[in-house]
């Protein structure tokens, strides 16, 4: 295998990926467990994920990789916010915040659809 471009993608986005370029009898041990925890996992729709990321860059105050992990976890309060954020936490305003998280809730109110 050759690495051709590294680029942060979210888990939904790697599971198309996958789905596409997968042949699971030709896969290593590690590429295995990986398309089986992306296929067990990941539930919202890519699409979603992608209108979620756009809407997320939106805060000039969250980084790429931020933005990444909170399309991956769909953080429910704002203690799992925090644990995504980090030492940034305090730079963002409550209003900030509870943006952030009703942006998420949206998306994950959405995946049954």
């Amino acid at each position: 295998m050759r690495l051709i471009k590294e680029d942060l993608i979210s888990n939904a986005e790697a599971k198309e990926i996958v789905k596409k370029i997968a042949k699971p009898d030709d896969m290593k041990y590690e590429q295995k467990n990986a398309y089986d925890n992306l296929n067990k996992f990941v539930v919202v729709d890519p699409k979603k994920v992608e209108s979620l990321v756009e809407a997320l860059s939106q805060n000039k105050k969250l980084r790429t990789r931020q933005i990444i992990s909170i399309a991956n976890i769909l953080p429910e309060d704002e203690d799992d916010l925090k644990a995504i954020l980090h030492k940034e936490y305090s730079s963002f305003e409550q209003v900030e915040i509870n943006q952030i998280l009703e942006t998420v809730r949206k998306v994950k109110s959405d995946k049954t659809n």
